[in-house]
């Protein structure tokens, strides 16, 4: 029997993509170590997307990301969602900030909070999100200890439209990746991750080329 490489297998295969005539402005919302955030500042830095993250939102005030942001000289907010009464309200202050930064689509990369209509109905199918599995399999909240528990073979990461009900939208990329057998959470989400950092980019450059290919 052959064995199963490690190395993730990504569906679709990255297109070519031609330059857009203006970046896609992004706003990035995060709420922990901020990795996935960092893999788009730094493609877009080598020119690798055109797009721009106009501004980073993030909830947790002990949040690395915050640090990263200093690090490529990207506008921060914090919005403490303990802070604010429901849901509803901290979603009105997402908004009024991502406006404020001129955001055309919104990223979710490890935003651990559920959002409302407030934020989706202010950004119509573009808000993005990114989870840990091959969605519709193991939503929610700790993916990759679903999935091992569930002794799956393969598992993966999902980018994805974000609708109200989590984990529930149009699959934009997704990667598969490998379960071993002596994986723990730990290692299989150092896996996932590196093709979160992947799949991610891709799904930018595709949504940046298809607003280049509208605004012909």
């Amino acid at each position: 029997m052959p064995v199963m490489s490690s190395e993730a297998l990504v569906v679709p295969s990255a297109p070519a993509i031609a330059p857009t005539p203006r970046p896609l402005r992004l706003g990035v919302l995060a709420s922990g170590n901020g990795s996935n955030f960092a893999a788009l500042a730094e493609a877009i830095a080598q020119g690798e997307l055109a797009a721009q993250i106009q501004v980073l939102i993030y909830n947790n005030p002990d949040a690395f990301v915050a640090e990263r942001s200093k690090q490529w000289q990207i506008p921060s907010v914090l919005l403490n969602h303990r802070h604010y009464p429901n849901r509803e309200s901290l979603d009105a202050a997402i908004v009024e900030t991502l406006k404020a930064y001129g955001v055309e689509w919104v990223v979710m990369a490890g935003w651990m909070r559920i959002v409302t209509p407030v934020l989706l109905n202010a950004y119509p199918q573009r808000v993005i999100n990114l989870h840990p599995s091959l969605l519709p399999s193991f939503r929610g909240l700790h993916a990759v200890e679903q999935a091992l528990a569930a002794g799956v073979k393969i598992t993966g990461c999902t980018v994805h439209l974000v609708e109200e009900e989590v984990d529930s939208g149009p699959i934009l990329v997704q990667a598969a990746v490998p379960v071993l057998p002596d994986d723990t959470p730990a290692t299989l989400h150092a896996r996932i991750q590196v093709q979160e950092h992947r799949i991610l980019k891709q799904a930018i450059a595709d949504i940046a080329a298809r607003q280049s290919q509208a605004s012909c």
